[in-house]
């Protein structure tokens, strides 16, 4: 049982005083840890060397949401070794050499966890059809492997998994300043604790990993301030929330480390407080609305009682688009407090990809 599962002390005294995270919160952490994405990946035929079975030059794995294509490489050598290339196009191959893109010509990055590149991949393909629906079959990411002539301008770094660990370290840092003001909650873990949760994601272990994130994440209290019309949707209620102000809580934090991914386009960083200026929760909805109008129209308000309508409904928006995050299409409701926190990336960063709704 994860060390991690619940604040409930014996004799309902108050929780240690080392952070442990609420059994909501872990079963949402532990949920979107443990999601993984179907891949193929085939080599390109135009590249494969000769003797080459190309009947086998194909391979599907069931990978990590949480895991980098670095961290895959040497299964996927194994099976071209073992099944596909002869031992002298096996000798003269260099990994260092191979790169993936998508079948639409979208380079994969090497520095973005494979779930990431899943949802991205999948928001970009809904500019061309419907979006996914909650009990859709998951469709492979088809990446295709090229052997040469990497375009490592655009890749950023190389493939080896030390480049992907220091891009892994410095995203950490990134995401823990912008929460904090200062990176020295990171900087301020010892050695073996900062391998420890590169390790946990190499191993794609829960425990290990979490054991050192909990050092540098808040937790997930609930708010203390006022939150009119919250919908009992917005998060899971904290078993013991506690009654005084948590510095350490997710909405204590200056601001949400968020990026927003559009479908073939720009990656938008902004600066997302907690709270809203009157104290109350800021939610997704408001967030996108705030900063993306013409995908997420604001609504307006509700028309003035009468006689016929004494309770009246604001008026229905179109609903034009959609935020996926850790391949879950979200609930505008949803507070990005409690999201950051639950649903964040391994990395600290909370990844809103953004897909079209087409009518």
């Amino acid at each position: 049982m994860s060390a991690y599962g619940t604040t409930r002390q014996p004799g309902g005294g108050p929780p240690p005083k080392d952070k442990i995270t609420d059994y909501h919160t872990a079963l949402f952490r532990r949920l979107a840890w443990e999601g993984t994405v179907p891949v193929e990946i085939r080599v390109d035929p135009k590249e494969l060397p000769a003797n080459s079975d190309r009947g086998l030059e194909c391979y599907y794995l069931q990978a990590p949401r949480v895991t980098y294509l670095p961290l895959l490489m040497a299964e996927i050598r194994r099976f071209l070794m073992d099944v596909v290339f002869d031992e002298a196009a096996a000798s003269s191959l260099k990994e260092e050499d191979w790169w993936f893109e998508t079948e639409e010509g979208a380079i994969a990055k090497w520095h973005w966890p494979l779930g990431l590149i899943y949802d991205n991949h999948t928001i970009s393909m809904s500019v061309k059809g419907p979006p996914p629906t909650p009990n859709a079959t998951a469709t492979p990411l088809r990446l295709i492997l090229h052997l040469a002539s990497p375009p490592t301008e655009k890749l950023m770094l190389s493939p080896s998994q030390e480049a992907c660990k220091q891009a892994f370290m410095g995203q950490l840092k990134e995401a823990d300043f912008i929460r904090w003001g200062s990176t020295k909650r990171v900087t301020g873990l010892r050695k073996l604790e900062q391998d420890g949760i590169w390790e946990g994601i190499k191993d794609h272990n829960f425990d290990d990993y979490w054991k050192v994130a909990s050092k540098v994440t808040p937790s997930a209290a609930a708010s203390n301030a006022p939150s009119p019309g919250s919908s009992a949707h917005t998060r899971p209620p904290s078993n013991d929330a506690p009654s005084t102000f948590d510095r350490d809580g997710a909405y204590s934090v200056r601001s949400v480390p968020v990026r927003i991914y559009l479908p073939d386009g720009p990656i938008l960083q902004e600066v997302v407080p907690p709270l809203l200026d009157d104290g109350s929760p800021n939610t997704l909805y408001h967030f996108l609305s705030t900063h993306l109008s013409m995908l997420f129209p604001p609504r307006p308000p509700a028309p003035p009682p009468s006689r016929a309508k004494p309770n009246p409904q604001p008026p229905a928006v179109p609903q034009l688009a959609y935020a996926m995050i850790q391949g879950v299409i979200a609930p505008q409701e949803a507070e990005m407090a409690w999201l950051g926190v639950c649903m964040a990336g391994a990395d600290g960063w909370l990844s809103i990809c953004v897909g079209i709704n087409r009518g």
